[in-house]
């Protein structure tokens, strides 16, 4: 029983769209690593706990199927400060994240970053 459990979270892992911006966010990615922790053996691994296995399993599937969106549809695209899902996904980009986490610095430290022949990273030890 454990090698069908295995295949269909293997299935799900393939199916799963890979995020093309910030790495460190993707879902995807997140769930492929956490598949191979769960399942180091592949088919062999002995599961603890298969019902607790299974309810994993179909709480991931009705996420990817967008089971709660269908279910409850949204009279409008946007959030109540009228924010479109397309500019929320802009302003949660990578590069833009790296930009306004520079705004974040102060003048000082932006100033002794540019200037410092060290890296930022050296200045801190």
């Amino acid at each position: 029983m454990a090698a069908s459990r295995y295949r269909r979270f293997l299935r799900l892992c393939e199916e799963w769209p890979a995020e093309n911006g910030g790495r460190q966010r993707d879902l995807g990615a997140f769930l492929r690593q956490r598949v191979a922790q769960a399942f180091r053996e592949g088919e062999n691994t002995p599961i603890p706990d298969p019902e607790a296995c299974d309810q994993m399993y179909e709480s991931l599937v009705r996420i990817h199927t967008n089971f709660y969106k269908n279910k409850y549809p949204r009279l409008k695209d946007t959030t109540f400060t009228g924010v479109t899902v397309e500019d929320c996904r802009r302003i949660l980009a990578t590069d833009i994240l790296k930009q306004m986490e520079n705004t974040k610095k102060g003048t000082w430290k932006r100033l002794r970053e540019k200037f410092s022949a060290k890296k930022p990273e050296e200045d801190s030890k």
